[in-house]
């Protein structure tokens, strides 16, 4: 961080990013009656406001002013799109759990459902409504749950036709329906080209990577592209109690690495930042339609986005107003990823990049602690510290080897990432060529997947916590109380031991009879 930049975050766009997210919260969870009455309680306000203004202004008049009538529009938005899915078609016959025929179009892969035998789901927007000899056409969002077979190979952007059985939606995102399929589909229509290609791409890929051992070769294209689908199951749970689920999918962190090589060859060719500014977007807009334009891959490629604004500028105040700008455009475009635990934990992590992580680098390196050690601790504490709370929600559970575990892999992370993509693209053009890249990776992707497997067998390593608010507030209080003493030198004292024994514990790189004396 320059030492000239000011300490003081930019903080101006935060409040509208709020209350932006808070009314598309309330009109999701509670309705278009509970969202047009804030439009209504956020319009009356902003009149008030208005009129004392007229008769005697103060400085943040229109500050206020102008938040109140932005949070009105957006209240309106999202009262406009919940009373859309109140009203729909489907909706009623969801109700009565109405079997009818219809046209979908998938906006993701098929993805197998663990533990629920050969079925997969489908996310994919209505086209039309046929029952009775009647043709409705009408948008909106379902959820498919459909046998794999004649399913699996679907590609986003396909028109599809099905016969199946509607049921509520299990969540409120506004989706407007469940439909259970108990066959194949009846009818598939072409995928759109750039889907083809991009479907093409991921299928060499694949191969390309199913030279390694499996654990590896189902986590590079997980990594690289979101394809989990040959995943071990056994090597998802390891990530999962080792903290480190979030590379088992594309995360900010993998466009952050990705957009930060493409300007490091801009920049080492000599090109000026306009031609690298074109480039950093082409490869983005590349990766978005090979990881497919679903909302959470575009949730990572914002958040990315904005964390690599933070690291390449070094200033935090250019990199806030980016997140909020961000993160307010996403809930306009998107509204349902208000209610999404993926949305939350990417929004609050890059946040915590941005507020928390330079802070307790200064910190470190006022110590006297190495700046490349001192910022790989600092982002995983950072990280762990905002997204706890809301794992344990979420999950009931919370990594107690979290930190060690990022801290571990950090160094593999940019190299697996990398690596990967330019595997991704020889396979485009030779998938033997891409064989023999891809073996570039194996030794990295061995030590990921064997610092997850080490670590989840580490007695204590998943601890079960209450899930919801009760489970959220428990673990920030923790984190808060932990926090506070760490300010004593005796407590650092004392986690450093600990984090020594978990390290020994731990001895992922030791030979096998090495680690049975452990």
């Amino acid at each position: 961080m320059p030492e000239s930049e000011p300490r003081l975050l930019d903080l101006r766009l935060l409040p509208f990013a709020g209350i932006c997210w808070a009314a598309t919260l309330i009109g999701i969870l509670g309705g278009s009656r509970a969202a047009w009455m804030l439009l209504a309680t956020l319009s009356g306000t902003a009149a008030l406001l208005a009129g004392c203004a007229l008769r005697s202004p103060r400085r943040w008049t229109a500050g206020t002013l102008a938040l109140l009538l932005f949070g009105s529009c957006c209240a309106a938005g999202v009262a406009w799109r919940v009373q859309a899915v109140e009203r729909h078609p489907l909706t009623e016959l969801a109700r009565n759990e109405t079997w009818v025929t219809l046209v979908v179009t998938p906006v993701d892969d098929p993805r197998e459902i663990a533990g629920f035998g050969r079925h997969v789901l489908v996310n994919a927007n209505v086209v039309e409504i046929r029952r009775a000899g009647e043709t409705i056409h009408a948008g909106g969002a379902v959820v498919l749950l459909a046998p794999a077979d004649g399913w699996l190979g679907l590609l986003p952007g396909q028109d599809v036709v099905l016969r199946g059985q509607l049921s509520p939606p299990r969540r409120r995102d506004l989706s407007l329906a469940t439909v259970r399929v108990s066959g194949p589909p009846a009818e598939v229509g072409p995928a759109p080209a750039h889907q083809r290609w991009a479907g093409a791409l991921r299928t060499r890929f694949a191969a390309a990577a199913a030279v390694l051992p499996a654990g590896e070769a189902g986590l590079l294209p997980g990594l690289v592209v979101g394809d989990t689908s040959a995943l071990p199951r056994e090597v998802k749970d390891d990530f999962t109690a080792t903290g480190l689920t979030h590379l088992t999918a594309v995360s900010g962190a993998n466009v952050s690495i990705l957009l930060g090589a493409v300007l490091l060859v801009v920049r080492g060719v000599g090109l000026g930042p306009r031609a690298g500014v074109a480039l950093a977007a082409a490869a983005l807009i590349a990766f978005v339609v090979v990881a497919r334009p679903s909302p959470s891959v575009l949730r990572a490629a914002a958040m990315g986005s904005v964390a690599l604004l933070a690291l390449v500028t070094g200033r935090r105040k250019q990199a806030m107003p980016a997140l909020a700008a961000g993160v307010t455009a996403l809930l306009v475009w998107a509204p349902e990823l208000a209610v999404n635990f993926g949305f939350v934990l990417s929004a609050t992590a890059t946040a915590g990049l941005i507020v928390i992580a330079p802070v307790w680098v200064d910190a470190l390196v006022g110590r006297g602690w190495p700046r490349a050690a001192a910022e790989t601790l600092a982002v995983s504490a950072a990280a762990f510290a905002v997204t706890a709370p809301i794992v344990a929600a979420m999950a009931g559970t919370v990594s107690l080897v979290s930190i060690c575990a990022n801290i571990l892999v950090a160094p593999v992370i940019g190299v697996i990432t990398v690596t990967g993509a330019i595997t991704a693209l020889i396979a485009g053009v030779s998938v033997p060529v891409a064989e023999v890249v891809v073996r570039l990776t194996q030794w990295p992707l061995w030590w990921l997947v064997t610092v997850a497997e080490r670590g989840a067998r580490i007695p204590g390593a998943s601890v079960p916590v209450p899930s919801g608010p009760a489970g959220a507030v428990l673990v920030l209080g923790a984190v808060l109380a932990i926090g506070a003493a760490l300010r004593s030198r005796g407590t650092r004292l004392v986690l450093t031991g600990i984090v020594v024994g978990v390290l020994v514990l731990w001895a992922p790189i030791w030979p096998p009879w090495m680690g049975r004396l452990v």
